[in-house]
């Protein structure tokens, strides 16, 4: 019997953020997916920055556990796009979503998750570009199904 392929999604900074903030909700799932094998995580160099700094100003008490969840269980990490390629995205975002979005894009990965509404609330932000956005909620409710 053929074994099913491993989804890879692409977390925002704020899915990674929320779910080391609460051990409860759909983002610490995601990530206790991501620990025990069950799915890829690949993330910018932006977004890895984003969440370590983040974590630093908002909750430095969860320091430990994000190192250790990097160095356990390391996500794929991509580089960051060029800025010409950012600025294509430009138009309807803020240079830093911009960028986390063509990085997104480039990665090519099943899912991109995020809480962020600037994705969520316009259907058209990828269009053409076979990246599926949505919510941690969401993605839960797709894995479920199997």
């Amino acid at each position: 019997m053929a074994s099913k392929r491993k989804l890879r999604v692409f977390l925002d900074s704020n899915v990674i953020f929320s779910g080391l903030y609460s051990p409860r909700g759909s983002p610490a799932l995601i990530l206790e997916h991501f620990v025990k094998g069950d799915i890829s995580v690949v993330v910018s160099q932006q977004v890895l920055e984003e969440v370590v700094r983040t974590i630093k100003e908002k909750l430095p008490d969860a320091l430990p556990v994000l190192r250790r969840l990097l160095i356990s269980t390391p996500p794929e990490v991509t580089a960051d796009p060029p800025l010409e390629d950012i600025k294509r995205r430009k138009k309807k975002l803020s240079i830093a979503d911009a960028a986390v979005l063509e990085a997104a894009i480039t990665a090519r990965p099943d899912y991109f998750i995020t809480g962020d509404n600037h994705f969520l609330d316009d259907p058209h932000l990828a269009e053409g570009m076979d990246l599926h956005i949505i919510t941690p909620a969401g993605f839960l409710k797709i894995l479920k199904q199997g």
